[in-house]
C-alpha cells in the first residue's frame, strides 16, 4: 500500500468501516473454557472486509480476500453524458495506477462501467462500455511496461449500488452513486 502523504490524508479523512460479520461456516463456537482454537480465529480474520470511503462518497476502496475494488463515481471522471476522462480524473487515475503498480506484479485488472436508470437500457450499456474503455485506455497508458491485462465491461444500469428510486421518487444522490467505474485487481501475496 502506498504511503504517500496524499494517500495518508485521504485515509485519515475517510470513514473506515470494518465488517466483523462472519460467514456461518467461519463463526467459531465458544468452548466452555472461553478460548477459541487458532484455526477458527485465522478463518475469521481472513473474512474481514475493509472499506475506505471519501467523505463525499465519490470514491471508495474495498479490500477483501486479496481483491481490491476501487470505485470512482462517474461525476469524478467524466462530464455529463460523456466518456472522455477529465484532466482532474487523470490525476486520480494516476494515483490508482501507482497503487496497482505497488500492490501487484501483474495480472488482470477488470474495469466495470455502470450508469443510473435514466435513459434507455441500450444507451446506458453503450455509455458504460465507452466509459470503462476510456478508463482502461488511461490506466493502460499509465502502466506501460507492466505485465497487466485489462478487461473493460459496461453494465449499464443493471447493477446499482443503491436504489435509484426511494419512496416512489427518483433519488439524485443515489443516482450519482450508481454512475461509477469500478477497478478490480488482485493483490500479490
Amino acid at each position: 500500500m502506498s504511503r504517500s502523504p496524499d494517500r495518508f490524508l485521504g485515509l485519515a479523512a475517510a470513514i473506515v468501516l470494518v465488517s466483523g460479520t462472519l460467514t456461518p461456516a467461519a463463526q467459531p463456537s465458544e468452548p466452555a473454557d472461553g478460548t477459541f482454537p487458532v484455526e477458527d480465529i485465522e478463518s475469521a480474520v481472513e473474512n474481514i472486509r475493509l472499506t475506505v470511503e471519501s467523505l463525499d462518497a465519490t470514491e471508495s476502496e474495498t479490500r477483501e480476500d486479496g481483491t481490491v475494488t476501487v470505485t470512482l463515481t462517474s461525476d469524478v471522471l467524466f462530464a455529463l453524458d460523456k466518456a472522455e476522462v477529465t484532466a482532474k480524473a487523470r490525476d486520480r487515475l494516476a494515483r490508482v495506477a501507482g497503487q496497482i503498480r505497488t500492490d501487484t506484479a501483474g495480472g488482470a485488472v477488470k474495469i466495470a462501467g455502470h450508469t443510473d436508470d435514466q435513459g434507455t437500457d441500450a444507451y446506458n450499456r453503450r455509455l458504460s462500455q465507452r466509459r470503462a474503455e476510456a478508463v482502461r485506455g488511461t490506466l493502460s497508458g499509465l502502466l506501460t511496461g507492466q505485465s497487466i491485462t485489462f478487461e473493460a465491461t459496461g453494465h449499464g444500469e443493471a447493477d446499482p449500488r443503491v436504489p435509484n428510486i426511494v419512496g416512489n421518487k427518483p433519488n439524485a444522490k443515489n443516482r450519482a452513486l450508481n454512475r461509477r467505474v469500478e477497478i478490480v485487481y488482485t493483490v500479490d501475496q
